[in-house]
C-alpha cells in the first residue's frame, strides 16, 4: 500500500462507521531506519496515550523519541528502552494497591507485551486519513458498538475470533501497539488508569488496534456490511 491508498482507506473507514475521531497510524522507527521526512518532532514531554489522544482529536502529526516520552513504561513496551525494575516486577502497581501481593503484580507484568528494548529509536503518529508514512499499527478509540462492528468486519471474510487480552495496565501502549506489532493480530483493550486519567478517552470508549496489513480487508468488509 502506498500513502495515497492508506489515506483513502482511512477516510473510507471513518465515513463508513461515522467514527467520531480519527484512527491513529503508529510507526515504530527501527534503530537502522531513517526518520520520516517532513514530520516534526513533538517538541514537548508527554505520554504515549496523550499523543494518541491528541492525534485522534486534533489531527496532529509528529514523531517522538525516548526523551519526549513522560511515561517511561509506555516507551519501554514499545522498544525505546529497558523497562524499569520497579515497573517490571510490579512493585509500582502493588504500592498503588492495584494488586493484593507482589507475586500477583509480577505475574501480570510478566505477561505484558513488550517490543525488544533499544530496537526502536522513535515513534511516529498521524491521523490515518492524513498519514504520509506506512504505519505498523492502527489504533481506533471508539464506543463498544463500533468496536463490535470493527470486530465483525475483521472476521467477515475468513472468520475466527478477535483477541481481547488485557489487565487494565499499559493499555494504549502495550495492548494497543506492542501486541498487534509483535503478534500480527488485532486486539481489543479497555484502557488503563493512566490513559483514562491523562487523556480525554471517555468512559464509554475502548480501544481496538490492528496491524496495517489488515486495513484493506477491514474497510472492504465494513463497506459491504454497514453501507446500505
Amino acid at each position: 500500500m502506498n500513502n495515497e491508498e492508506i489515506q483513502r482507506l482511512g477516510k473510507e473507514l471513518v465515513d463508513t462507521l461515522s467514527l467520531r475521531t480519527s484512527p491513529v497510524a503508529v510507526h515504530l522507527v527501527q534503530e537502522n531506519e531513517e526518520l520520516p521526512v517532513g514530520i516534526p518532532r513533538i517538541g514537548e514531554n508527554t505520554r504515549h496515550c496523550q499523543m494518541v489522544d491528541s492525534v485522534r482529536r486534533k489531527g496532529s502529526q509528529f514523531y517522538a523519541v525516548l526523551e519526549d516520552h513522560m511515561c517511561k513504561g509506555g516507551a519501554a513496551v514499545m522498544g525505546l528502552s529497558e523497562m524499569g525494575e520497579k515497573l517490571k516486577t510490579g512493585e509500582v502497581y502493588y504500592h498503588l494497591n492495584h494488586f493484593g501481593s507482589m507475586d500477583a503484580a509480577k505475574s501480570t507484568m510478566e505477561k505484558v507485551p513488550r517490543v525488544p528494548p533499544h530496537s526502536v529509536k522513535a515513534v511516529v503518529y498521524s491521523p490515518l486519513e492524513k498519514t504520509t508514512f506506512k504505519p505498523d499499527v492502527i489504533l481506533i478509540i471508539t464506543n463498544p458498538k463500533q468496536v463490535m462492528e470493527l470486530s465483525q468486519a475483521l472476521l467477515h471474510k475468513e472468520g475466527g475470533r478477535v483477541n481481547a487480552s488485557f489487565a487494565g495496565k499499559q493499555s494504549v501502549c502495550a495492548d494497543g501497539v506492542a501486541y498487534p506489532y509483535l503478534s500480527g493480530e488485532a486486539g481489543v483493550t479497555v484502557g488503563c488508569s493512566g490513559s483514562r486519567k491523562y487523556t480525554e478517552i471517555k468512559e464509554d470508549e475502548m480501544i481496538i488496534s490492528i496491524p496495517v496489513d489488515m486495513l484493506p480487508g477491514l474497510v472492504a468488509s465494513a463497506k459491504t456490511m454497514f453501507i446500505n
